[in-house]
């Protein structure tokens, strides 16, 4: 074999090119009725966008995506905003977005992809973009899943949940959604905007109540869940699933001849996903996609890729492993709040790294892996299906 670092990348950007969002919104356009607002939004939005305008040119077009993606897009109004925890210019971002949906005299073309519910804060009720902001960071660290979270974004705003349909009504609305959310739950991704919501206001107050955040929410979000009502039946919309985590890690299957293939996304908590992967992964090449999550216990600086490369490394070498490699990133570039993707890693990492144990206890994972020299940095890649992984083991089991 090559150089196992170089085949993994190589692999590993197969799967991202799968999912790359010009050429899957361009397949799923041939039977779409020309539309009079285009709106996108994610991290893949632009891209997505570019698609769009090249069949339906001269349409108006809003584009909303995070800062890394957000170049000039001609035909396009391109909006930068905060990813993970939104910011004012999402804030406006969405009222741009709001008015343009109210104002739309004729069919609505949404591109719908991952980290949408951060880029499009639109603040329900009372709430400002302050108490969003605070729920969305004690979300991100509780260790829950998209979908968890999601269900409580959705509560808290004029968009999520199926709210971009009530701001476009009467007008008909087609989506093209490109998921990061395993399982394809049209509703999670995003936080659902062209769809119904997860749940309701009283089961977005059981998860916070279950994470251990309920009395740590502002108090004005606690009350705006407990007063809700019911909402009115959402207008109908077609919802279109043109990219996936699944269909990612097929196409690094077809890139690694002989692969193994965990055939379950992994999900849950980093420490025991590195246990699960590390029991099915067999000697030669094997490949998984999922999404997990971590608990943040410390303030230092890492993602759930980055940490999932390190203890998948403890994982490794506990077993007594010679020669093998792991890479383990995100498909859109960037893990956590930091400009990697994740890591990879080999037999010799722990060695290059002080001390692993007190920078895992302080979630500081980007330091120790840079410390180890074993960054993933691929920079923003357009797109965003969760993350993907590939272990290469050169030997026996051991």
């Amino acid at each position: 074999m090559t150089d196992p670092r170089a085949e993994a990348l190589r692999i590993f950007n197969a799967g991202v090119a799968a999912a790359d969002p010009q050429a899957a919104v361009a397949r799923a356009l041939d039977d779409i009725a020309a539309p009079a607002l285009i709106v996108a939004v994610g991290k893949a939005a632009r891209l997505m966008a570019k698609a769009a305008l090249a069949e339906f040119t001269a349409v108006p077009t809003l584009v909303v995506t995070n800062y890394e993606n957000a170049q000039p897009l001609d035909g396009a109004q391109v909006f930068a905003a905060g990813h993970p925890v939104p910011d004012d210019n999402g804030a406006a971002a969405a009222a741009a977005v709001i008015a343009a949906l109210n104002a739309a005299g004729g069919p609505v073309l949404a591109l719908i992809s991952g980290g949408g519910s951060a880029l499009l804060p639109a603040p329900a009720g009372d709430l400002t973009l302050a108490d969003k902001a605070a729920v969305n960071a004690l979300l991100l660290g509780a260790g829950l899943d998209i979908t968890a979270m999601n269900l409580v974004r959705q509560q808290l705003s004029d968009l999520k949940g199926g709210g971009f349909l009530r701001q476009a009504a009467p007008q008909p609305v087609t989506a093209l959604i490109l998921s990061d959310v395993i399982g394809d739950d049209l509703a999670a991704i995003a936080s659902g905007p062209t769809v119904g919501p997860i749940g309701t206001a009283a089961e977005a107050i059981a998860v916070l109540r279950g994470a251990g955040i309920w009395d740590r929410v502002p108090e004005v979000v606690r009350a705006h869940l407990i007063d809700a009502q019911p909402p009115a039946a959402l207008p109908k919309a077609q919802n279109r699933l043109v990219g996936s985590n699944s269909q990612s890690v097929a196409a690094m299957a077809n890139a690694a001849v002989d692969a193994h293939v965990i055939g379950v996304p992994v999900e849950g908590d980093v420490a025991e996903a590195a246990r699960a992967i590390c029991d099915q992964c067999k000697p030669g090449i094997t490949l998984w996609g999922g999404e997990t999550t971590v608990v943040l216990r410390g303030n230092g600086r890492g993602g759930r890729n980055q940490e999932l490369a390190l203890r998948i490394a403890q994982e490794a070498v506990a077993r007594g492993w010679a020669n093998w490699t792991c890479l383990q990133g995100g498909s859109d570039g960037r893990d956590g709040p930091t400009d990697a993707a994740g890591g990879i890693v080999d037999q010799g990492t722990l060695g290059r790294i002080g001390d692993v144990a007190s920078l895992l206890a302080n979630n500081d994972s980007y330091a120790a892996l840079a410390e180890a020299g074993d960054l993933l940095i691929t920079g923003a890649t357009g797109t965003n299906v969760a993350d993907l992984g590939v272990m290469i083991r050169t030997e026996g089991t051991g």
